[in-house]
C-alpha cells in the first residue's frame, strides 16, 4: 500500500508565509491584551483601582478575548507546520511533556479569567489571586513557546537531547539562546497591554496615565532586551545584517517611537496602526532570522508546491468572517448592550 504524500506546499511558500506572518501577529495583539494589560493592572498602584468602571470592563473583555487569542493562535501555527513540519515536531517531541502541558497551562488560565470576570462586581477581593494564576499559566505556555521554537532552530541540539533521554522531559538547555527573546516578548506585551488600558480608560485620567506609564516602560525594556539578544546571535549576527531583517526591525523601531507621540496625544487609531505594523515587522523580521539560522540545514523552498486553492479559499472566508464577528461582539460590548 502507498501512503498519500504529505511533504508538499499546498499553496506557494510566499502566500503560506504571509498568511503565517499576518495570523501570528493577530493572535499577539489578542494575547498581548489578555497578558499584558493584565500585569499592567496588577502591578499598577491605582487607588481602589478594582472598583474602576475602565478597570471592570478591561477585566470582562477578558475570558472573550482569550477565546479569540486560542482561534487565532490555532492558524500560525499550522502555516509553521507545513513548511518547518519536521523541526517543529521533533522539538516538541523532545520536549514532549511540557508541550502538551501548554493545553493545561491554557485552560486553568482560561478558567480563571472566566472567575475574574464573573467576580467583577461581586467577590472584588478574589480578582488578584484569580488574575495572578491566569498570568502564571500564560507566563508557562510563553515560555514553553520560547525554548521549544528556539530549539526547532537547532536540529544538532534536538537529536543530542533525543539520544540522552526519550522520556519526554527534555527542556531546551542553551537558555541564553532565547531568554532575552522571552524578555522582549515579555515586555512587548507590557508596552501593548499598556496601550489598551490607556484605550479603555481614556476618559479617567488615573486609568490613562496608569496605561501610559506601562506603554511608555514597557517600550523601554523591550527595545532593550530586543538589542541584547540582537548581539547574542554570535555567529549569525553578521548574516542577519546582510538580509532585509535588520531592514525590518530598523522600521519596526521607528514605528514604535511614533506611535508613543500619537498615543500621548490620546490620538489611539493612528498610534494602534503604528504599534499593529511594528508588531507585524517584529514577527517578520523573527522569521528572516530562523532562516539565517537555518541555512544550509532546511530550506522551505524546496519543498514542492500541489497548490489546494479550495482548502485555502475556505479558510481565508472562515477567517474574514472570524475577524468580523470579534469585530461586531467588541462593539456590542462598547455599546453597553447585553
Amino acid at each position: 500500500m502507498n501512503l498519500p504524500d504529505h511533504n508538499f506546499l499546498s499553496a506557494p511558500l510566499w502566500i503560506v508565509t504571509i498568511l503565517h506572518l499576518v495570523t501570528l501577529t493577530v493572535h499577539f495583539a489578542a494575547m498581548n491584551f489578555i497578558f499584558g494589560g493584565t500585569m499592567v493592572l496588577l502591578l499598577s498602584r491605582l487607588d481602589a483601582k478594582w472598583q474602576q468602571p475602565a478597570v471592570k470592563k478591561y477585566i470582562r473583555l477578558l475570558p472573550t478575548v482569550m477565546a479569540g487569542a486560542v482561534t487565532f493562535g490555532v492558524a500560525p501555527l499550522l502555516f509553521l507546520q507545513l513548511t518547518y513540519h519536521r523541526l517543529v515536531y521533533s522539538a516538541a517531541i523532545v520536549s514532549g511533556w511540557f508541550w502538551l502541558m501548554i493545553i493545561v497551562a491554557a485552560i486553568v488560565a482560561y478558567y480563571f479569567f472566566y472567575g475574574a470576570a464573573f467576580s467583577a462586581d461581586k467577590a472584588v477581593k478574589r480578582l488578584p489571586a484569580y488574575l495572578a494564576v491566569a498570568v502564571v499559566g500564560l507566563l508557562y505556555v510563553s515560555f514553553v513557546y520560547s525554548s521549544v521554537f528556539s530549539m526547532a532552530e537547532r536540529p544538532i541540539l534536538m537529536g543530542t537531547l533525543y539520544l540522552q533521554t526519550q522520556s519526554g522531559w527534555a527542556i531546551n538547555p542553551d537558555v541564553g539562546s532565547y531568554l532575552y527573546r522571552w524578555l522582549h516578548t515579555i515586555f512587548g506585551a507590557l508596552m501593548v497591554g499598556g496601550f489598551f488600558v490607556g484605550l479603555l480608560g481614556r476618559d479617567t485620567p488615573a486609568v490613562y496615565e496608569t496605561g501610559r506609564r506601562a506603554y511608555l516602560v514597557g517600550m523601554v525594556m523591550a527595545m532593550l532586551t530586543g538589542l541584547v539578544y540582537l548581539f547574542m546571535l554570535g555567529d549569525f549576527l553578521l548574516p542577519f545584517m546582510r538580509t532585509s531583517g535588520i531592514w525590518i526591525v530598523t522600521i519596526a523601531f521607528f514605528l514604535s517611537l511614533g506611535s508613543i507621540h500619537f498615543f500621548f496625544k490620546k490620538k489611539f487609531l493612528p498610534a494602534g496602526i503604528m504599534l499593529f505594523t511594528s508588531m507585524f515587522g517584529m514577527v517578520a523580521a523573527r522569521h528572516v532570522l530562523r532562516l539565517v539560522r537555518l541555512d544550509g540545514m532546511w530550506d522551505p523552498s524546496t519543498i514542492p508546491v500541489l497548490p489546494q486553492w479550495s482548502v485555502f479559499a475556505l479558510f481565508l472566508v472562515f477567517f474574514l468572517l472570524a475577524i468580523g464577528l470579534v469585530v461586531y461582539m467588541l462593539r456590542l460590548f462598547f455599546a453597553g448592550r447585553r
